[in-house]
C-alpha cells in the first residue's frame, strides 16, 4: 500500500512540474513573438540619453556621467556601441583629468572587454591601472573584473601551467574582492555560492540562492544570472524539470530585460535536443543566434557554433524524415481515394438497383402499411393506458388483474381485427376494410367498456369513494349519478388524482377528452370545495 501511495505521489509530482513546465514555456514563446516590444522600449531609454548628450551645452562632468548610464543601458545588449562609448567616456576622462572618472572608464572598458570573450585586452587594460592610485569606491569593480578575466582564462587555457597560474590569480582576486566587499552583498553571496557549487554541497549552495533570489523582480540582468546559476544547481543534482523550469525564467527575463549577451536559451536547446524535441530545439538556437549576431560577440558565437550544428544537422533529417512520410502519405491517400472512388461508383449502382426495388415494394405494400399503422397506434394507446394505470401508487390485486384481463381482451380483439384486415386483402376486399377502419363505432363500444371497468375495479378498491368525495362539496354542489351509471367524468378524474395521476395531459389521455374540460372540470369541483380550495385535491388523495 506504501509503494502505491509513493509511486502515485511520484507521479503527480510528475504530472504537475510537466503541466507548470508547458506553461512557462507558453509564456516563454510569448515573450519571443514579442521581442520587438521590449527591444524598442530598450532602444527608446537609450535614444533618450542619445538626446541628452547631443546638447553642446552640457558639462563635461555631466556629459561623463550621463554616458556612463548610457554604457550600462548598452553593456548587454550591443558590445560594439557599449565599446565605443566607453572609448569615448574614457577620453572624456582623460581631457576633464580626474583620476576616479579616468580609472572607472578603464574598469569599464576591461568589463565589456571580459563579457565579450576578449581577455587578454581587458586584462592588459586593468594591469595598466596603479593598484594604490585606485579610489576605495571602485576597488570592487576592479577586483571583480580581475576576478572574471582570471576566471575564464583559467576554464578556457588549454596548457595546465598557465591553467594553474591562472586560478591562483582568480582565487587572490576573489579574496580581495571578498575582503572589502559587505557580507550581505550579492556579489559575496554569488562567491559563496559557487564554492558550494563546486564542492557538490547542493543543498547549501541552493539556500543562498533563495536568499540572492529573494525580492528580485524578473526582467532585469541580476534575476536572470541568478535564476540560470540556479539551473546549474539542479543541472548537478540531475533535476531536470527544475532545471529546465529556471533556464526558462532566466530566457524570460533576458527578453523582458532585452539582454543579448545570454546563455539560458542555448542550454534550453541543447536540453531540448537531447530529448529529441528537434522543432523547439532549432527554434531557441537561432533566436539565440540572433541575439548573438545582434550583440556582436565572438565568445557567444564560437559557444553557439559548438550545438548549432548539432540541432541543425538533427531538424534537418527529422524534417526530410517528415517530408518522406508526407509523401508516402500522400501515396497512400492516393491510392486509398481511387479506390473509394470506384467503391463509390459501385455502391451508386448498387444503391439505383435498390431504390427501383424499393419503389415497387413501396406501392405494393402502401396500403398494408397504413392499415398496420393504424393498428399499432392503437396497440401504443393501450399500451400507453396500461402503463399509466400501473403508474398508480395503491393499485391493490383485484385491480390489476381485472387490467390485465381487460388488455389480453384488447390483444384477442387486435389479433381478430388483424385477421379480419389479412382476410379482406387476400380477398381484394379493400373497399369493406376501408368501411370498417373509418367507423367509430368500434373505438366508442370500447370506451363505454373501458369506463364500465374501470369504475367497477376502482369502486371495489374504494367501495365509499362516491360518499367520502361529496362530503368535501357544499350540499347545494355535490355529484348526483344519473341511473345506471358508477361513476361520472367528474368522479372518473378524480378517481384518478385519487390513483396519483396528477398531470391534466395524463387524465386527458387516459378519459379521452381534451385538456381544456379537464381542466374546467378541476377548477368547478375546486370552487365547490366545502374547504379551502388549494387543499381540496389533497383532501381527496386521503380517501380510502
Amino acid at each position: 500500500m506504501f509503494k502505491f501511495f509513493l509511486v502515485f505521489t511520484l507521479l503527480a509530482n510528475y504530472s504537475y512540474a510537466s503541466n507548470h513546465i508547458d506553461s512557462l514555456l507558453i509564456t516563454l514563446e510569448s515573450k519571443m513573438n514579442n521581442r520587438l516590444i521590449f527591444d524598442n522600449g530598450k532602444e527608446k531609454t537609450i535614444d533618450n540619453y542619445k538626446t541628452i548628450l547631443a546638447d553642446s551645452l552640457l558639462k563635461d562632468e555631466t556629459r561623463f556621467l550621463i554616458t556612463k548610464k548610457l554604457i550600462y543601458e548598452l553593456e548587454y545588449y550591443s558590445f560594439d556601441a557599449a565599446l565605443y562609448y566607453s572609448l569615448e567616456n574614457q577620453k572624456l576622462a582623460s581631457k576633464i583629468n580626474n583620476p576616479i572618472f579616468i580609472s572607472e572608464s578603464k574598469i569599464l572598458i576591461a568589463k565589456i572587454l571580459i563579457e565579450s570573450g576578449r581577455y587578454k585586452e581587458s586584462l592588459d587594460i586593468l594591469n595598466e591601472i596603479q593598484r594604490k592610485k585606485i579610489p576605495s569606491e571602485l576597488l570592487s569593480s576592479y577586483f571583480f573584473s580581475l576576478k572574471e578575466g582570471y576566471s575564464e582564462l583559467s576554464y578556457y587555457s588549454s596548457i595546465q601551467k598557465n591553467k594553474d597560474i591562472y586560478y591562483q590569480l582568480y582565487n587572490k582576486y576573489q579574496d580581495s574582492l571578498s575582503n572589502i566587499l559587505p557580507k550581505s552583498s550579492d556579489e559575496i553571496l554569488r562567491l559563496k555560492e559557487k564554492e558550494f557549487r563546486d564542492n557538490r554541497q547542493l543543498d547549501e549552495a541552493l539556500k543562498v540562492n533563495e536568499i540572492r533570489i529573494k525580492g528580485k523582480k524578473s526582467g532585469t540582468r541580476l534575476f536572470s544570472l541568478i535564476t540560470f546559476e540556479r539551473s546549474l544547481l539542479y543541472e548537478l543534482a540531475k533535476n531536470r524539470p527544475q532545471e529546465k523550469k529556471y533556464l526558462i525564467l532566466s530566457a524570460i527575463s533576458d527578453i523582458e530585460a532585452s539582454v543579448k549577451d545570454n546563455a539560458s536559451l542555448s542550454k534550453l536547446a541543447m536540453i531540448f535536443y537531447k530529448e529529441n524535441k528537434i522543432y523547439k530545439a532549432h527554434k531557441y538556437i537561432n533566436f539565440s543566434l540572433d541575439d548573438a549576431k545582434f550583440f556582436n560577440s565572438k565568445l557567444r558565437f564560437i559557444n553557439l557554433s559548438k550545438i548549432l550544428t548539432l540541432i541543425t544537422e538533427a531538424y534537418e533529417k527529422q524534417s526530410d524524415h517528415q517530408k518522406n512520410k508526407l509523401t508516402n502519405s500522400l501515396y497512400f491517400i492516393s491510392a486509398l481515394a481511387a479506390f473509394l472512388f470506384f467503391t463509390l461508383i459501385f455502391i451508386y449502382k448498387q444503391n439505383k438497383n435498390l431504390s427501383i426495388a424499393r419503389k415497387q415494394l413501396k406501392n405494393n405494400n402502401a396500403e398494408l402499411k397504413n392499415l398496420n399503422s393504424q393498428l399499432n397506434n392503437s396497440n401504443n394507446e393501450l399500451k400507453d393506458l396500461y402503463q399509466k394505470l400501473l403508474k398508480a401508487d395503491l393499485v391493490k390485486e383485484k385491480y390489476v388483474g381485472t387490467f390485465l384481463n381487460l388488455y389480453s381482451d384488447y390483444i384477442n380483439k387486435l389479433d381478430l381485427y388483424r385477421k379480419l384486415v389479412k382476410k379482406h386483402i387476400k380477398l381484394d376486399r379493400i373497399d369493406e376494410l376501408l368501411k370498417i377502419t373509418e367507423s367509430k363505432q368500434v373505438i366508442d363500444t370500447e370506451i363505454k367498456i373501458f369506463h364500465k371497468n374501470f369504475d367497477e375495479s376502482f369502486l371495489h378498491i374504494y367501495p365509499n369513494f362516491i360518499d367520502q368525495f361529496n362530503k368535501l362539496l357544499k350540499k347545494d354542489k355535490q355529484v348526483t349519478l344519473k341511473k345506471g351509471e358508477l361513476l361520472n367524468t367528474e368522479l372518473r378524474i378524480y378517481a384518478l388524482i385519487r390513483l396519483g395521476i396528477n398531470n391534466s395531459d395524463q387524465i386527458a389521455t387516459i378519459l379521452r377528452y381534451s385538456v381544456s374540460t379537464i381542466y374546467n372540470y378541476r377548477v368547478k369541483l375546486k370552487n365547490n370545495s366545502l374547504h379551502t380550495r388549494d387543499n381540496f385535491e389533497d383532501e381527496v388523495k386521503k380517501i380510502s
